[in-house]
């Protein structure tokens, strides 16, 4: 890929004016110009130095009234399934590239190439030649975001070797091996950047120096580490720091990273600030838990490995508006840009896990929209669908902005109608009717639900808003309102009982699926399936069932939760009976929502109609003097 092809070339051009120009632009070629009618050739002693020159020069370089188009040299026996698309938008997401890639045939690999422009450029590799040709054709020149693409063959050397026949197969036939690194079937093809860019932050005043005169610095951080970096420098008048996102690939995050750090330490000397300006990165309370590893032995081993302290917020701290905690590294710039590139590492690895888990759940709910659902980033970087009310102030959560509460308990619109379904005022209050849920977790987590001094609990009850309670025989009482009496449960499991209106039910149990989760007490690509109990009125039991159990298995149908109604209950001293849910915390919340939909409906059913016009009580007659 050493040779490049020189389009668009005047008459008049002459092999000594284009020697001049590689000159003028430093690009050093190897062999002398061949020029024809209209185009040129040219070696170049390196493939990084052809690219340098096809960066530089195509589309941007005027000889005699005419722009050089350059690019790779492909003779036409060597142009087979491979391409290289170039001028590619810095910040645009892999998700509309590969949709954009795949409308032209089966794309079996796609990698980025590294390079010293602010656009991206990605190496493709097609199934076949003729859908190679027809992307070849329809995306050179397409305009993306201002950007017109550059597309150019890649030599296939294998095009034109002579392979001898194999097991009696066609002449030049090569069997494909597996895929490649990056290939969709390994499911690790490199993203254009990464989706979860990195937050920091920065005390005020070291703010302006960050951004630099007329904003000279932070452009040239962004050009030297290929970022899109924004300093919400407007937000929350008078704070002592600012958030800074970052939106660019780990490696380049990190560059970002560490640059901003010297110059708030070079900020520092120059202004004789002797206070330690430790790194802050701002992490979704998501992945702060899997951050921590049980017993902590993940942050220990970034701290031993890094040379580093490091501290993370508590978890009062978290608001409906800002679901993020504030992890705290204290060391030398060169140990806490390492600890960085290892925390973030963590935090990109449960994005990814969750993305994965939440791939699996949309397939087994049917119609379960992600991006609907609130909890990933949307189609711009840092901004997701919108939250109506509940938003949060402007940059309060950078790039995962539509994370919700959790994602295992995020409150986008999907679940927000999900959840007014079920939360309706009864018989004119004002307020949502509270409910209460049985969920059993393994007795081994019982103190991980806890914590220590019985701190997780009494945090999370607040959080959610909800009344959360444990029967557990072997657990003391860490507190008289947060552990009831043992009810002769199995003593492999323990009944967690929560009261709450629905939006508390739903933070509380998606924080106790999810830190079961955290503390590994299910495997790495197991699901954590729990069962929950609802208590319904006996009369009501039948419409869950259903006519012939038609109403249940919709329910299993639609939600993927197992749901049973036991036969031969007896009813409690309520004249209740329990309906048992087991599945993971998307399905066992969509059957939840449904049966508590259906007892909406039964007791709209029960309350007493309203007597109908002129058969009420007589008025009296006003009275006679």
């Amino acid at each position: 890929m050493n040779k490049l092809y020189i389009g668009n070339v005047s008459e008049e051009a002459s092999a000594e004016d284009l020697e001049t120009i590689f000159e003028q632009w430093k690009i050093p070629h190897s062999g002398p110009f061949l020029v024809k009618t209209g185009y040129a050739f040219v070696d170049c002693p390196d493939e990084k130095i052809a690219m340098k020159a096809i960066d530089i020069l195509s589309g941007k370089v005027d000889l005699h009234g005419k722009l050089l188009e350059v690019e790779h040299s492909v003779p036409k026996r060597q142009r087979s399934c491979k391409l290289q698309i170039r001028n590619i938008p810095p910040h645009m997401q892999w998700e509309v590239l590969d949709g954009m890639l795949a409308q032209y045939g089966t794309v079996e690999n796609c990698e980025q190439v590294n390079t010293d422009t602010d656009t991206a450029v990605v190496n493709v590799r097609y199934g076949a030649k003729d859908q190679a040709r027809q992307a070849m054709e329809k995306l050179n020149g397409f305009l993306m975001e201002n950007f017109a693409l550059k597309v150019s063959y890649i030599p296939d050397e294998m095009a034109t070797a002579d392979v001898p026949p194999l097991g009696g197969g066609r002449r030049g036939f090569v069997p494909r091996g597996p895929p490649r690194s990056g290939s969709p079937g390994l499911g690790a093809r490199p993203k254009l950047q990464s989706e979860v860019p990195l937050r920091i932050l920065v005390p005020t005043q070291f703010v302006g120096a960050i951004i630099g005169k007329e904003g000279a610095t932070i452009r040239n951080i962004t050009k030297q580490t290929h970022s899109k970096i924004d300093i919400h420098r407007k937000e929350n008048a008078g704070a002592a720091e600012k958030p800074i996102t970052v939106h660019s690939t780990p490696e380049g995050c990190s560059n970002a990273c560490r640059t901003i750090m010297e110059i708030m330490q070079k900020e520092a000397l120059d202004t004789k600030f002797t206070e330690e300006i430790p790194l802050k990165i701002l992490a979704h309370n998501n992945f702060v838990g899997r951050l921590i590893g049980k017993e902590g032995r993940n942050l220990k081993k970034i701290e031993v490995d890094t040379e580093t302290k490091i501290t993370i917020s508590p978890l009062q701290d978290l608001t409906l508006y800002n679901p993020e905690r504030t992890i705290t590294v204290k060391g030398s710039i060169e140990a806490c840009s390492l600890a960085e590139e290892e925390v973030m590492k963590k935090v990109r690895e449960s994005y990814e896990n969750d993305v994965a888990a939440m791939n699996l759940q949309s397939n087994l709910i049917p119609g379960l929209n992600l991006n609907a659902l609130g909890l990933f980033p949307g189609g711009a970087p840092g901004m997701g669908p919108s939250m109506g009310h509940n938003a949060p102030p402007p940059g309060a959560q950078g790039g995962y902005s539509s994370f919700g509460s959790s994602s295992f308990g995020g409150e986008g619109p999907f679940w927000a109608s999900v959840l007014s379904a079920s939360s309706q005022p009864v018989s004119g209050q004002g307020q949502p009717e509270s409910e209460t849920v049985h969920l059993f977790i393994p007795a081994l987590a019982v103190g991980a639900i806890i914590g220590k001094q019985g701190q997780h609990i009494k945090q999370l009850s607040r959080y959610a808003g909800a009344s959360i309670k444990i029967s557990a025989e072997e657990v003391g009482v860490v507190d008289a309102n947060q552990v009831a009496p043992p009810e002769g449960m199995d003593t492999k499991q323990r009944m967690v009982i929560i009261a709450g209106p629905p939006e508390a039910q739903f933070k509380a149990q998606g924080r106790i699926f999810g830190k079961l989760k955290e503390e590994n007490f299910f495997g790495p690509k197991e699901e954590v399936k729990l069962e929950a109990h609802i208590k319904v009125p006996s009369f009501a039991a039948g419409r869950v069932i259903g006519k012939g159990g038609k109403t249940v298995n919709e329910l299993q149908n639609l939600t993927s939760a197992e749901v049973v109604v036991p036969r031969d209950q007896t009813p409690d001293e309520n004249d209740q009976v329990i309906v048992k849910i087991t599945g993971h915390f998307y399905a066992s919340q969509l059957a939840q929502r449904k049966i508590q939909e259906i007892l909406s409906q039964v007791r709209r059913q029960q309350q007493p109609k309203p007597s109908p016009r002129g058969e009420g009580p007589p008025l009296p007659r006003p009275s006679r003097k």
